[in-house]
């Protein structure tokens, strides 16, 4: 791993080793992402007896879901501060800290791999890519979500921060955020890393808050990478940011609610 990637590796578990962070992602975002978590399921062909590996897996809502389905799931992340809560959550479920770039498991190990909006955290997304293809059995599934560029919330902030603040704010290199939200680059990279018949798709998700102001608020408190470009811009322009995508919010109002788009875009491959 370059020294930038390592740089940005430890920024981005450092930040999800706070367990207000953590707290603040599941109390508000999870609600959202766990929305496609029965597509990203259904495309890695899971049901009983399969061997299935959830890599970032956050707070466990997938490896319980496909535990559900009567698989035998393990859960990983970087953070052990997530692997507590999932183990706490779901103890039925088994949950390791481990690296998605240096996966702790023998070739051949798994019926299918899946990734629920855990890629723009790692430092070097094809490594994380050939290592699911290492612990994948031939005809085994790789399955794994990203944020649609056109997610109200963290597309609308990126936007706001181009317009009104920078994007240069002195944080550790990482990948696009949206690099894998692009079809052609999915599918490119899932070719490269060595698999077949690769797919993407979207999948609709809504984010629903009492107030438009909620989106920035939970993005400030509940993420790492956002959170610290946003709070690294002057006072000035975090309220332009802040006032761009509390409008951005109100346009979708519901009654009392508002219902932002949060699609994801869930990619699939095979390897053979």
């Amino acid at each position: 791993m370059t020294s930038s990637g390592q740089a940005f590796r430890e920024f981005e578990q450092a930040g999800w080793e706070s367990a207000s962070v953590v707290a603040k992602y599941h109390e508000h975002i999870s609600g959202v992402t766990t929305q496609s978590v029965e597509a990203l399921l259904d495309a890695a062909d899971i049901r009983s007896g399969s061997r299935i590996l959830d890599v970032a897996t956050g707070a466990g809502y997938i490896a319980s879901a496909a535990a559900q389905r009567g698989a035998d799931a393990i859960g990983i992340d970087f953070s052990a501060v997530q692997v507590q809560m999932a183990r706490n959550r779901y103890p039925s479920v088994r949950f390791e800290q481990a690296d998605a770039e240096a996966l702790p498991f023998d070739p051949q190990s798994f019926d299918a791999v899946v990734n629920g909006f855990g890629m723009c955290h790692f430092p070097s997304p094809d490594i994380a890519l050939r290592e699911a293809f290492r612990v994948l059995k031939a005809g085994g599934r790789i399955a794994f979500t990203v944020w649609d560029k056109r997610a109200v919330g963290f597309g609308a902030v990126y936007a706001a921060i181009r317009a009104h603040g920078s994007l240069n704010v002195g944080l550790p290199a990482g990948p696009n955020f949206f690099l894998l939200s692009d079809p052609e680059q999915g599918t490119k990279a899932l070719l490269t890393a060595g698999f077949v018949s690769p797919s993407c798709r979207q999948v609709p998700q809504v984010w629903r808050v009492s107030d438009p102001d909620e989106v920035f608020q939970s993005l400030v408190e509940g993420t790492v990478r956002a959170a610290a470009t946003i709070r690294a811009q002057s006072p000035p322009a975090r309220e332009a940011i802040r006032a761009v995508i509390r409008n951005a919010g109100a346009g979708y109002r519901r009654g009392d609610s508002y219902e932002a788009p949060m699609p994801a875009t869930l990619a699939t491959a095979v390897k053979p």
